[in-house]
């Protein structure tokens, strides 16, 4: 089994055991866990349901395995030739990493 969920603009094909990683959000202390409501598609050998645009009632849960996983290094340069002139600016993302455990639907 396998579904489509959509998460903060982005989305994943997810099976039960995926481990993935998610925008960075608010959790309390304790959260152990988060659910995604926004499930656009769910598929089971031949059996596919489509929602328009969600599928109703279905969920896919999710463990949390780190709350602030940190993605790689981005170093941007901008570069004018002749006039003197560089910029170096570094970015790193900050994620969720989360086990997918159930689908629902």
């Amino acid at each position: 089994m396998y579904a489509i969920i959509e998460d903060s603009g982005q989305q994943f094909r997810v099976t039960e055991g995926d481990v993935l990683e998610v925008d960075l959000r608010e959790l309390a202390d304790s959260a152990e866990s988060i659910v995604f409501d926004r499930v656009l598609l769910i598929g089971d050998d031949d059996k596919i349901k489509v929602g328009q645009p969600t599928v109703k009632g279905a969920k896919v849960t999710a463990e949390i395995v780190d709350a602030r996983a940190k993605g790689p290094k981005l170093h941007i340069y901008h570069w004018r030739r002749r006039k003197a002139s560089r910029t170096k600016v570094g970015h790193r993302q900050k994620y969720v990493r989360v086990r997918v455990t159930k689908i629902k639907g």
